[in-house]
C-alpha cells in the first residue's frame, strides 16, 4: 500500500484509484469504451463549467498546449508568463515554427488586465495563452478580471494552462469566454501523471479549420472530430486504464461537492501560509497565492534537498523549487485529496527536522 504523502507539484494517489486502473480492458472502439467516455465528459463539464466540447487525451499537459498554439494561431501568438510553466507556452510556440512574443514579468508578480489590454489593442495578435496556476512561483493570474478584456477582442483565441489549479479552484470557462482550458490528471484531480483534458470552444473549432498546418498527433481539430462527430472514436489508442480512474475519481469529486472540495484547498492553503510567514517567508505578491501550492522564501538557508531526503524517509515529499528559485525557495503543494490534518502533519516534521 502507498502511505507516501505527495506535497510537491502533484498530488498523491489514492491505493483505490490505482485499483480501478487495473480493471480489466475493453476494446478501445467498443460501446463499452464509448460509455466510459462519455460519463467522463459529462463530469468534467460540470468542473470546467462549460457547455463546450471536451477533448481527453492520452499525454500531458504540455501536449495539449502544443495542439492549442499550433491548431489555432494563425497570425501571431501573446504569452504571457509569470513564471516557469508561462515560459512553456512561449517554447511550445518557438519550437514550432509560430510567430510568438512573450510578455513575461518578473518571477512572483501577476499579469493584470490593463496590460493584457494595451498588448492586445495592437492587433498583432489572434491568439493569447496565460498560465493560470504558476506551479513554479505559486502565484495565481487573475483571469476573472480579464473577462471584460477578452470581449473586446473577437479576434483572439484564449488559451488558459489550468493544468495546477483545476478541480482545486473555481473555473468559469464560459463566463469567462476561455476557449481552450487545458488541464491533467495529476494535480489537484489526484491521479498519476499521463493524461490531460482540455475544452474547445465553437472559436477554436472554427479558427483551426483555417490553420494548414495543424500536425498530426496533437491536432486538436483532428481529435474533435473523431472524439465528437464520430460518437467517441478518437484517432490514437485512448488510454482506458487512466478513464478508469478518472471516472472514478470524477464521481469520489462529485460526491465531495465540488464548493466543499474548494473549500478544503483553501483550508489547506491558509495552514500553510500562515506557517510560513510564521517561519520562513511567502514568496510573490501577496494579493495573488495559489490556493493549491505555496512557495516560500528559504529565509533561513536551510538545505532544502536534505530536509526533503529526511521528510521521505517520514513518508513525504515537498518541492525543491523549479527552475531559477530552486533551492532559493520549496514548494508545499496542498491540493487533491490532502487533508488539512496531513498538511499539519507535514509541517510538524519539517519543523521536527530543522529544529534537531
Amino acid at each position: 500500500m502507498n502511505n507516501k504523502r505527495f506535497m510537491t507539484g502533484s498530488a498523491q494517489v489514492k491505493e483505490e484509484v490505482l485499483q480501478k486502473m487495473a480493471m480489466p480492458l475493453v476494446g478501445q472502439g467498443s460501446e463499452n469504451a464509448c460509455e466510459l467516455q462519455e460519463k467522463i465528459v459529462y463530469k468534467l463539464k460540470r468542473i470546467f463549467n462549460t457547455e463546450e466540447s471536451i477533448l481527453l487525451s492520452s499525454f500531458s499537459g504540455s501536449g495539449l498546449m502544443e495542439g492549442a498554439v499550433r491548431s489555432c494561431t494563425r497570425k501571431r501568438a501573446a504569452i504571457f508568463s509569470v513564471g516557469n510553466f508561462g515560459n512553456r507556452w512561449y517554447e511550445i510556440a518557438k519550437a514550432n515554427n509560430i510567430p510568438v512574443d512573450l510578455y513575461e514579468l518578473e518571477w512572483g508578480g501577476a499579469i493584470n488586465a490593463e496590460f493584457v489590454d494595451e498588448i492586445l489593442s495592437t492587433g498583432k495578435y489572434d491568439l493569447m495563452a496565460i498560465t493560470h496556476n504558476e506551479t513554479s512561483t505559486g502565484i495565481v493570474n487573475p483571469i476573472e478580471e480579464m473577462e471584460s478584456i477578452i470581449n473586446k477582442y473577437p479576434e483572439i483565441v484564449w488559451c488558459v494552462d489550468a493544468v495546477s489549479s483545476f478541480g482545486g479552484t473555481k473555473i468559469e470557462v464560459d463566463k469567462l469566454g476561455i476557449d481552450i482550458c487545458i488541464t491533467s490528471t495529476e494535480k489537484a484531480l489526484a491521479l498519476p501523471a499521463g493524461m490531460s483534458m482540455c475544452s474547445f470552444s465553437k472559436k477554436a473549432i472554427e479558427r483551426a479549420h483555417k490553420i494548414t498546418n495543424r500536425g498530426y498527433y496533437l491536432d486538436l481539430l483532428n481529435i474533435y472530430e473523431h472524439a465528437i462527430r464520430n460518437k467517441c472514436q478518437y484517432p490514437f489508442t485512448p488510454a482506458i486504464s487512466y478513464m478508469y480512474g478518472l471516472d472514478y475519481q470524477l464521481d469520489n469529486i462529485m460526491k465531495e461537492g465540488l464548493e466543499n472540495r474548494y473549500k478544503r484547498h483553501e483550508e489547506m492553503s491558509n495552514v500553510v501560509k500562515n506557517w510560513a510567514e510564521k517561519n520562513f517567508e511567502i514568496f510573490g505578491d501577496k494579493n495573488h497565492l495559489s490556493k493549491t501550492i505555496t512557495v516560500i522564501k528559504n529565509t533561513s538557508n536551510i538545505n532544502v534537498e536534505e530536509l526533503n531526503k529526511k521528510l521521505k524517509e517520514r513518508g513525504f515529499a515537498i518541492s525543491n523549487g523549479y527552475g531559477k528559485l530552486k533551492e532559493k525557495t520549496f514548494g508545499i503543494g496542498h491540493m487533491g485529496d490532502a487533508t488539512v490534518q496531513e498538511v499539519q502533519e507535514l509541517l510538524a516534521n519539517i519543523e521536527d527536522i530543522i529544529g534537531s
